[in-house]
């Protein structure tokens, strides 16, 4: 017999080589119908897969999120038995699930395929699906999975078995096809009930645009229809809140392919915009001990070389910059952090003087494949709100709930209510990624650990996501529509004070290296812009938008009176602009809302004769009539909220 623990922390005894699925049957025939995989001992695996030890089992379904996550594994399969029925002789490379559903890259050869294909494959899916087809492992050879997909004349298998450990391979069949994966799978296709492809675009093989393009689909699933129909409600509400969108309506910022790829340009509204989130920024940093500083765009390439990044780094970076000097090359700097470290060095530290806390907004450049550029998420030329404290030791973590506080502090300004804080800590599996001591590593993470529970932080660990010289607690922000993004970041790091000799006179009169903490609340501008567009659905805060009001006139009668009403709102820190255009106010209001203008003052010859004006807020709301002061006093007290 072996024993079974639960979740709850109840123990079973079960017969060895019992199933997770067995286990589910034990408890009741209604969790089993919904049983997709297992946690076993902190693995995934098949809830068919036999049980051979005392082991800590969970259950998974589609509400825990790697349920979700083996079932969309699993619908990449079926996407690729469905394709291979319908166009026999293609190849696969790879597919995964993601967190929108999953994928799979594929080679066409020469057939012609688009998005208008979709149907027939959904519809094969769907009849693969209700044949309710079991998900069978078998551990293979390396030489049998050679010999199988060379006979099968699959290069792209035979490319990835090539860096498989013989002994780790296995084979998933589902009908009558079969696949290289390690799995875990759902029991069978039949769990399957909703199916809707959505989209499809080029990928290179293995991401090196030297090798083949690949045809990659995009595909989501669901075990009810009715969730099938609530997502595609969600995906036309968040086509209608995309930032790229919203962003040409608004007249924020804009892209040239002249300029380049992934460089954004932003126009007067979006620099407005961006300007009071920085000067928001910059003030509580200012009360907060920040001192602000600039540094270039670009470094020489030993500054990179000592910090770590060009080792790290170097192939995701704008190449080298020669100058007239044989051998001297500058780059365009990827991290502001190591500018940071010289301007410490420019002058003795005492432990009095600590901490020292520099702030920045930096520019910085990354040569993302241009195959993974996405509007402002996604960018070449990215600015970011970095600072960089220096401090003693035992100051760490009193800095870094400092910086927690601040981080929410933006939050709770821009509307960010529901946030999760991951403890991102080193691959264990894997540490060569990584620089620096285990003592200073295990000091860094321990700090970040306590500082986050002191602050009653909710928190999720995650394995392998630090930044290559010292873990880091990254704010995964949900917004108006559950999706989560990555906003903010706070990182303790022992590593580049070594790096750079960073030193302070302590009060025994000895030289020590201080700690650094690394720590962007927006993570970057351009980034954050474009979530907070899609949170918001481009209305923005009142306080933040770049136009708060717009003024107008019935007709060229009343243009006068609506310039005097403008300059005097104007004088009084609030901005808003007029719409002089010879149009029907009608057309003026329709446009206004189209802009999302937060306020719309309607004048004529009512409001003329009584000094007053017609207020009309967005979404149709009508305030009635109040003098002009009484506007500004209600825009005001908006505004201080």
């Amino acid at each position: 017999m072996i024993n079974i623990t639960l979740p709850d922390g109840s123990v079973r005894q079960y017969e060895k080589g019992t199933t997770a699925m067995q286990v589910a049957l034990s408890i009741s025939e209604g969790l089993a119908r919904n049983v997709l995989a297992a946690e076993v001992n902190g693995e995934i695996w098949d809830a068919s897969r036999a049980i051979e030890q005392d082991s800590a089992v969970k259950l998974l379904t589609w509400n825990d999120d790697k349920g979700k996550a083996t079932f969309w594994h699993s619908s990449a399969h079926l996407l690729a038995e469905a394709l291979e029925a319908l166009y026999p002789g293609i190849k696969f490379g790879i597919g995964p699930n993601i967190e929108t559903g999953f994928y799979y890259d594929v080679d066409f050869g020469d057939r012609e395929f688009s998005s208008d294909d979709f149907k027939q494959i959904e519809d094969k899916m769907l009849a693969l699906a209700k044949q309710k087809e079991v998900f069978a492992r078998k551990a293979v050879s390396k030489a049998e999975a050679l010999e199988y997909f060379t006979e099968k004349g699959d290069e792209y298998k035979l490319d990835l078995i090539k860096d498989l450990e013989d002994g780790s391979i296995t084979f998933y069949t589902q009908g009558n096809f079969t696949d290289l994966c390690r799995g875990p799978h759902i029991p069978n296709t039949g769990f399957i009930k909703a199916i809707k492809l959505t989209n499809v675009a080029g990928a290179y093989w293995r991401g090196d645009e030297s090798r083949k393009q690949l045809t990659r689909i995009y595909g989501v699933t669901f075990p009810k229809a009715s969730e099938l129909t609530d997502y595609l409600k969600f995906i036309e509400e968040a086509k209608k809140r995309d930032h790229r969108k919203l962003g040409k309506e608004l007249e924020l910022f804009a892209f040239s392919e002249k300029v380049g790829a992934g460089l954004p340009l932003w126009l007067p509204k979006g620099t407005a915009l961006r300007q009071k989130l920085q000067d928001f920024l910059q003030k509580a940093q200012l009360k907060g001990g920040y001192e602000p500083v600039i540094t270039p765009h670009i470094g020489n390439k030993q500054l990179y070389i000592t910090s770590g990044h060009y080792e790290k780094y170097g192939a995701d970076a704008f190449q080298p910059i020669h100058t007239p000097v044989e051998g001297e090359e500058f780059f365009l700097k990827p991290m502001n952090c190591p500018h940071h470290c010289e301007i410490y060095k420019t002058k003795p530290r005492s432990y009095k003087d600590l901490p020292v806390r520099f702030a920045e907004f930096g520019t910085v450049y990354r040569y993302e494949q241009s195959g993974e550029l996405h509007g402002l998420t996604r960018v070449r030329g990215f600015t970011q709100d970095d600072a960089h404290l220096f401090c003693r030791p035992d100051q760490v973590k009193d800095e870094f709930k400092k910086v927690i506080d601040l981080v929410l502090y933006v939050f709770g300004a821009l509307g960010f209510e529901d946030y999760t804080a991951q403890v991102s800590l080193r691959d264990p599996e894997n540490r060569s990624k990584y620089i620096g001591s285990d003592e200073n590593w295990a000091l860094a993470e321990s700090a970040i650990i306590e500082a986050a529970e002191e602050k009653g932080l909710k928190t999720v660990v995650e394995y392998g996501e630090a930044a290559f010289y010292g873990p880091k607690l990254d704010f995964m922000v949900k917004d108006a529509l559950g999706r989560k993004w990555q906003l903010g970041t706070i990182q303790v790091d022992y590593n580049l004070p070594e790096r750079f000799e960073l030193e302070y006179t302590g009060s025994d009169n000895q030289k020590h290296r201080p700690v650094m903490i690394h720590r962007a609340p927006f993570g970057s501008l351009e980034r954050f812009v474009a979530v907070l567009i899609e949170h918001c659905g481009g209305q923005f805060p009142l306080w933040l938008a770049p136009e708060q009001f717009i003024v107008l006139p019935v007709s060229e009668k009343y243009e006068e009176y609506a310039q005097n009403l403008l300059d005097s709102l104007n004088n009084s820190d609030i901005r808003g602009l007029i719409d002089l255009r010879d149009e029907k106010v009608g057309r003026k209001i329709r446009d206004a809302e189209v802009k999302k203008m937060p306020y719309m003052l309607i004048v004529g010859e009512k409001e003329m004769e009584s000094g007053t004006v017609s207020v009309r807020k967005h979404g149709s709301v009508d305030l009635g009539s109040m003098t002009a002061d009484e506007f500004r006093d209600l825009l005001i007290k908006e505004i201080t909220v």
